[in-house]
Order: structure tokens, then C-alpha cells, then sequence
């Protein structure tokens, strides 16, 4: 069944039926999800659809379930140049070009590479589009390189399952994807220079892929990602301190702030007296601090701060015997025991030669 839908797709690809040859490759994955063929010709597909975050996690797959196949790295190529990855780009390409050195289209690709990482880095001036018999080359097997300025359309799951959120320091970003009891098979993530894809593959269930463009650029090979019981937490370093406005990158023009590490984690501000004097109030709180630490206390007064103490030191348990039997024993009986206090009511204990009366309203 799943060769039969791999023929259409086929087909439908050759007729320029993209989105059909997409939908034909997915359900083929479906019954045969370790097929790494299926993935690198939906990798083409979604190319030509410009759907290239896409194409990047599917050549990746491939990539994964057979390292020896020179188109899955040429594809993953192709889609990161299209996004403007061209370090990323050319790391894919030099390793499909050692697995097929006959194969003209990496040598055009990675000069590409290099002219276009020249640009950026400012090394050498611009240059001008490949030559024809390149540009021919490379519609081959890529759509034209007129888009390869426009932004990349962001993948977003079809059926979103999980939620997720991200925070960021100067040197990070953490992206939260709220997934419970997922097992660390069954979720994969990679990275691009500046490209976030994550799978998350239930069997029965439909794949969850969350692929979106970033806002900046980061360091693939100091990122790193953690599965818990509760959620899936990844953390990205940041390949310069910059404020990320949102997570995904974004058409609209912004310019992005700097982040002044020194200066937000060390220097402190201090404020003049009326005298003209800076007041250090770093130094005055821990003096006020002490001194409430160090303060004696008397009687009652005493004896309410050394409970405070036992309550916001203790454990969860601790905490809701000592309320229990405090409300329910209408304040005679303090207890810290939960297994003792936690299955009865308590009873009051009034001292000594005093009994418990009830108000009557």
C-alpha cells in the first residue's frame, strides 16, 4: 500500500501537483515511518510549495534514517539557502558532495554558499547571481533563486496538540513546548542557524511539528534540549545579545537592541540623601535584615516569631498539620505530625483549670 501511494506521489509531483505529491508522501509515511526515501522526495515537494522549514525537518529525518543518501543532504541544502542559512547550508552540502563527488550541483551550491557568507561577514564585496548554467543546475532541483530574498513562510502544525512558550536571558532563549509524559524517543530536535524544528511522533497519533523561522540567529552546537515529564524545554544560545522582540522571525522591520550584560547584572544604582551623600541602600538593607534577625523578642511576641519560623521553614505536610490543628482546636493544639492530625478532627484542649465555651450569637 504504502509503494502504491509513493507512485502517485510520484506522479503527482511530476504533473507539478505539489500539494497533492505532499499529502501522498505524508500518508505513505504514515505505514511506513522509517522509509527515508518517502521523506527526502517530501522534502522536494515542500521546496517547490516554498514551505522550507518543512523541507529542512524532512531532509533531516532522512538524513537520521540513512546518512549515505546524498540527495537527503542536497535538499536540506537547498531549503536552508532559501532561508538564508548558508552556513547551515553548506555543512549539509559538503557532506552530500563527499557521498557523491560526480554530482556537479554541490560544487555550485557551496560556492553559492560562500559568496553569500562572504556577503554577510563582509569579507568580500557583493557578487552577482550564479551564471546560467548554474542557475539551470539549480532549478534542477530548486524553485528559482529570485525568492531566495524573501522571507520563508513559518510551518505551523495543521492540528496543534501542544502549547508552548519561550523567556530569554542575554545569552538564551528557552522554548517550553508543554507535552505531558512524552517519551525522549519519541520527540526529535534540530537546529539551523536560524531555524527551530521540533517532532514529536506518538504512534496512532499524528506527528507534532512545531518548525517555526527564528527571530535571530543562534549557535546550533551549543544548543541543547531537555524532556521532562510535564513539558519539552530547549534551550537556544543566542549567537549575539540581542532582545528578541517575539520568537519567530517576523516581515516587519525592527531594530534590535543590544543587551548590556555588565551593566544589567553588576552596576546598581544609588540615589542621593537630602544631605548630598549616595546612600548604599545594598548595605542598608543588610543591616535592617540583621537587625531583625537579631532582635529579641519577649513573651508572647517571642513565642509567635519562633512559630512563624517552624511554618515558613517547613514542608507541605508540615504546614497543613500545624493549620489543621491550629482552626480545628480553635487555637489549643498546634500540631506538626500530618499522619497523626491529617485523618481526624481535633478535639479542643483547653489548659489547665479552663474550659471551652462556644459563642453564642
Amino acid at each position: 500500500m504504502a509503494s502504491d501511494l509513493e507512485k502517485k506521489a510520484k506522479e503527482a509531483f511530476i504533473d507539478d501537483h505539489f500539494e497533492l505529491a505532499v499529502d501522498l508522501y505524508s500518508q505513505a509515511i504514515d505505514l511506513n515511518p522509517n522509509h527515508a526515501e518517502l521523506f527526502a522526495d517530501r522534502a522536494q515537494a515542500n521546496i517547490k510549495l516554498q514551505n522550507y522549514t518543512e523541507a529542512v525537518a524532512d531532509a533531516s529525518r532522512a538524513i537520521e534514517l540513512n546518512p549515505s543518501m546524498a540527495k537527503a543532504y542536497l535538499r536540506k541544502g537547498t531549503a536552508c539557502m532559501k532561508l538564508e542559512e548558508y552556513q547551515t547550508a553548506k555543512t549539509a552540502l559538503q557532506a552530500g558532495a563527499s557521498l557523491a563527488p560526480g554530482d556537479s550541483r554541490f560544487a555550485n551550491f557551496i560556492r553559492e554558499c560562500d559568496e553569500r557568507i562572504a556577503e554577510e561577514t563582509g569579507t568580500l564585496p557583493a557578487v552577482t547571481l550564479p551564471t546560467s548554467s548554474v542557475a539551470a543546475s539549480i532549478a534542477h532541483d530548486a524553485p528559482s533563486l529570485n525568492s531566495l530574498s524573501s522571507s520563508a513562510i513559518t510551518a505551523t502544525s495543521a492540528k496543534p496538540k501542544f502549547r508552548h512558550e519561550f523567556y530569554q536571558k542575554p545569552e538564551e532563549v528557552v522554548v517550553t513546548i508543554f507535552a505531558k509524559g512524552i517519551p525522549s524517543k519519541n520527540v526529535s530536535v534540530d537546529y539551523g542557524e536560524q531555524i527551530l524544528s521540533v517532532t514529536i511522533d506518538i504512534p496512532g497519533e499524528e506527528p507534532y511539528h512545531f518548525q517555526p523561522r527564528l527571530f535571530g540567529k543562534i549557535v546550533p552546537a551549543k544548543c541543547k534540549y531537555q524532556v521532562l515529564s510535564t513539558k519539552i524545554e530547549i534551550r537556544l544560545a543566542k549567537a549575539e545579545a540581542i532582545q528578541w522582540t517575539s520568537l519567530e522571525f517576523s516581515k516587519e522591520p525592527s531594530v534590535p537592541q543590544k543587551i548590556n550584560v555588565s551593566s544589567a547584572v553588576v552596576n546598581r544604582p544609588t540615589y542621593p540623601s537630602s544631605k548630598g551623600r549616595a546612600v548604599d541602600w545594598d548595605k542598608l538593607e543588610a543591616e535592617v535584615k540583621k537587625e531583625e534577625k537579631e532582635e529579641k523578642l519577649d513573651g508572647d511576641a517571642a513565642l509567635n516569631k519562633f512559630f512563624q519560623e517552624i511554618y515558613r521553614d517547613a514542608d507541605e505536610d508540615t504546614r497543613r498539620a500545624m493549620s489543621k490543628s491550629f482552626v480545628e482546636s480553635n487555637g489549643t493544639v498546634l500540631s506538626t505530625n500530618w499522619k497523626e492530625v491529617g485523618s481526624k478532627k481535633i478535639e479542643s484542649t483547653p489548659p489547665d483549670g479552663m474550659e471551652v465555651k462556644k459563642w453564642e450569637y
